[in-house]
């Protein structure tokens, strides 16, 4: 795993999941924000962790840009496409909308 830096921007809502022993969990997709057209993945899941997690779920909303940081890993399943997993250490906002679509 390599830890790494993106922006990138939210895509659906944020599931909240739970472990047995109470650490919350954060599942979300976001992509980067391309520019050019290619023919590169550009969309991936991030994992949030802990009280960053609540935060996630508190803040941040569809269409948001984040910075994200924290490790990647890329896997592929039998049948399926490589797919590309962040475990985020860190998220920033860089973008905000509220439910206006004002910026603020």
């Amino acid at each position: 795993m390599n830890y790494c830096c993106f922006i990138a921007k939210i895509i659906n809502e944020p599931i909240s999941s739970q472990f047995d022993d109470n650490i919350p969990l954060v599942e979300l997709s976001a992509k980067f924000p391309i520019v050019r057209k290619t023919k590169t993945m550009n969309t991936f899941r991030v994992l949030v962790w802990g009280n960053l997690a609540e935060d996630i779920l508190k803040y941040y909303r569809v269409n948001d840009y984040i910075i994200i940081e924290g490790y990647i890993r890329n896997f592929s399943e039998p049948g399926t496409p490589d797919q590309v997993e962040i475990s985020a250490r860190k998220v920033y906002p860089f973008l905000l909308k509220n439910q206006e679509n004002i910026l603020y």
